[in-house]
């Protein structure tokens, strides 16, 4: 009897630490499983030209800064690319407004009144800018900005380079086909645009 109730504690023991090590696998493989599919959320694969390529996803708040700076950037360079075209005026600036509140259309139309989209018509000018650079502060919401850009016109006889320092808020809005990065440029003013120099054309 001794003898069998020994070999039954040591049975009921070694069942026990079966069963253990069975819930601690489970709950490893589980724990495991679970970290794999969040892992593969997070990854998108893309078919471009034939070929598999893999894109990882991430949290909006980890890109804040680049978005927003390439939202200021578009803006710039659609509402002052400018060809002698009516058309192609219509369309940037469209494309730009849908960038920006009112404060930008109130300045788009203050230059329509004052005759500079026809002027550049009538004119032959071409309009270019290059954004040397962009700040945002992302500490405080509305997000503000400064772009410090170089506008070159390009006239039949000579080109102008000029300095272009804007400012403004950033608000968050619905992402859409028109707005891609999901933000609203407000209060947007321009601080400086002077003449920096301009070359005669041969």
């Amino acid at each position: 009897m001794k003898n069998i109730d020994t070999a039954f504690r040591y049975v009921r023991g070694f069942t026990m630490l079966v069963i253990i090590g069975c819930v601690i696998l489970c709950c490893f493989a589980l724990y495991k499983s679970f970290s794999l599919v969040s892992q593969m959320q997070d990854k998108v694969y893309i078919l471009a030209n034939g070929k598999a390529l893999e894109a990882f996803a991430s949290d909006r708040k980890d890109n804040i800064s680049v978005e927003a700076k390439d939202h200021v950037k578009t803006f710039h360079r659609l509402f002052f690319s400018l060809d002698p075209d009516d058309k192609v005026i219509q369309i940037n600036v469209t494309k730009a407004l849908y960038l920006a509140d009112d404060s930008a259309k109130r300045i788009y139309d203050d230059l329509k009144e004052n005759g500079y989209y026809s002027g550049i018509i009538s004119g032959n000018v071409s309009q270019t800018i290059a954004v040397d650079s962009v700040t945002i502060n992302i500490n405080e919401y509305p997000y503000q900005f400064r772009c410090y850009a170089t506008q070159n016109i390009i006239r039949p006889t000579s080109i102008a380079y000029r300095s272009l320092i804007t400012e403004g808020n950033l608000r968050n809005v619905s992402r859409s086909d028109n707005n891609p990065h999901g933000f609203l440029i407000e209060r947007w003013n321009t601080i400086e645009n002077r003449d920096l120099s301009s070359k005669n054309r041969k």
